[in-house]
């Protein structure tokens, strides 16, 4: 029998893949190719389900000899690999993605093998399907164990800050696509900072946990995303592991907490404004109490490491970063307020010559001019965009507020505003 290669990342399971399946089988023995969630993330959404699930359920399905990894995105190298005499796809590839097509047409020919396209199938959008699941929602389960797929998945995982639901669901939504991948928010980061704000309150650790969990709670209800949880010092350890164990039940990723102690004073403050570090040995302690306090083995503790906020030396820094890693952390945040960046460099390459797998968070407020790409050629594997929702709706909304009181009416404003026929329909179930 002739060899049949079918590259799908069989997320959603729909009429269209089990009629490219049949037509596939019909030429020979079909051999599934089925992509990783690492050769999948860095081009669109992480599946839903992780590779075994999909593996598992392709496998049983009827027409499929067998189901090898696809590594990357591109056919070429499993092309190459198992030289397959046809090669079967479906035609929406002709506008979607016409260079993985020009690249699989031209290595199919250096071994005299056919590509075969089978006629999309109507009426079977797969966008749809995906908010259609979006719409139902997730578990806490489900939530929780994400983040630590996307570190393994993905180059870098791009988090964005939101502070309602309202922002929760932009950072769920925002998308856009370049060539032929799909750039979107991996994450969410609950931030101590603009979820203060937005009650008027200073960052000093004023909002406790239950009141801050309201807010939280309007964002789980509507989105399915990963949060990370911005838990300032953690508090008192004693305090800590109850936190801990509460963020976990509620489906959170993660909590950075950071090594300071007294009343909390924002880190862009620097050195303006006097800023106390906690001691190693106390600090560990309270990541440890953490990491026996959590049920699961999903959810992490990433220590934020404040020695170059504080003035402290590099060396302070990658030696507590060691420290916090045997005591447990399953993370490192380094944290900056200058604005070239160099110092974030020189500590993640530094990290990085003996340690290769604990991820590395960084949070380029400071040095924004800095670009993801560059920030993963140095080590990080997080990048947080910590506030920048909150610091754009208060000047828009400022604004709005000045031109009605200029004009004594709104109509003025009308530019700078969403029609009402939209914020009406931007909240699904409105209608």
């Amino acid at each position: 029998m002739k060899t049949v290669y079918l590259g799908m990342t069989a997320d959603i399971i729909h009429p269209g893949l089990i009629n490219i399946i049949e037509q596939g089988s019909k030429y020979g023995d079909l051999l599934v190719g089925l992509l990783t969630d690492k050769a999948i993330a860095d081009h669109k959404r992480l599946p839903h389900l992780n590779y075994e699930q999909r593996k598992k359920i392709i496998e049983n399905v009827k027409g499929v000899v067998r189901v090898v990894p696809q590594e990357e995105w591109s056919y070429v190298p499993n092309l190459r690999k198992y030289r397959p005499e046809y090669l079967i796809h479906g035609d929406d590839w002709i506008t979607d993605n016409t260079k993985l097509r020009e690249e699989a047409y031209k290595v199919m020919e250096e071994f005299g093998g056919r590509v075969i396209e089978i006629p999309y199938t109507q009426g079977i959008n797969s966008s749809s399907l995906n908010n259609d699941i979006l719409a139902i929602g997730t578990t806490p389960e489900i939530r929780l164990r994400r983040l630590r797929r996307l570190i393994q998945s993905k180059s870098v995982v791009r988090v964005l800050e939101a502070h309602n639901g309202l922002s929760g669901i932009i950072v769920e939504t925002a998308e856009i696509k370049k060539d032929d991948r799909t750039f979107s928010f991996d994450a969410i980061w609950s931030s101590s900072l603009t979820d203060s704000t937005s009650k008027g309150k200073p960052d000093i650790e004023a909002v406790d946990l239950t009141t801050r969990l309201q807010d939280l709670n309007n964002i789980l209800e509507c989105t399915t995303k990963p949060i990370i949880y911005d838990g300032d010092t953690g508090g008192l350890m004693e305090h800590f592991v109850f936190t801990v164990r509460t963020l976990e039940r509620h489906g959170i990723s993660a909590v950075i907490i950071e090594d300071k102690t007294g009343l909390k004073k924002n880190s862009l403050f620097g050195t303006d404004v006097k800023q106390t570090q906690d001691n190693v040995e106390d600090f560990c302690a309270k990541i440890k109490a953490g990491k026996n306090a959590q049920i699961t083995e999903d959810f992490m503790i990433i220590a934020r490491i404040e020695s170059l906020i504080c003035g402290n030396s590099m060396d302070d820094a990658l030696r507590r970063a060691n420290a916090y890693i045997a005591a447990g952390a399953d993370g490192i945040m380094i944290h900056s307020k200058s604005k070239t960046g160099e110092d974030i460099k020189e500590f993640c390459q530094t990290f990085r010559k003996t340690n290769t797998t604990i991820p590395i968070v960084v949070v380029p407020t400071t040095y924004n001019h800095v670009t993801e790409t560059e920030l993963q050629q140095w080590g990080a594997n997080i990048v947080i965009y910590a506030n920048h929702l909150l610091r754009s709706s208060y000047p828009a909304m400022a604004r709005v507020a000045e031109i009605i009181l200029e004009n004594s009416r709104s109509k003025e404003a009308d530019e700078y505003c969403m029609p009402i026929k939209e914020i009406l329909e931007l909240i699904p179930g409105t209608k």
